[in-house]
């Protein structure tokens, strides 16, 4: 079954603290049905004019097109880094009766 409408989208940070913070906020506030987090990871990137390589923990969240939007606000709220990683993908097949769950789970109460 295809699905528009619901989305994964992944962050980092740099502890598994705030990483079960992250995720906890976001399942509390139904922006998200569920989150898995997956650590430690090691990054390379580029920032302020160097290579930095560090460990990370990535969350990733499911939940609906509809609930995006609150979800990255409240990503940036809660999260320490000057530019977290924020990045959507949409689901484009999966188990019909998993996907309404994700949509119920993300209903605002």
């Amino acid at each position: 079954m295809a699905s528009a409408e619901t989305l994964t989208v992944q962050t980092t940070t740099d502890s598994a603290e705030k990483a079960t913070a992250l995720a906890r906020g976001a399942v509390e506030a139904r922006l998200a049905a569920c989150a898995q987090i997956a650590g430690p990871v090691t990054s390379v990137y580029h920032w302020a004019g160097g290579i930095e390589t560090t460990q990370e923990w990535q969350v990733l969240f499911k939940t609906t097109a509809a609930r995006y939007q609150a979800l990255e606000r409240h990503l940036l709220s809660a999260h320490d880094y000057e530019t977290p990683e924020i990045i959507a993908t949409a689901v484009v097949a999966g188990s019909p009766a998993y996907l309404s769950w994700i949509t119920a789970e993300t209903v605002a109460r």
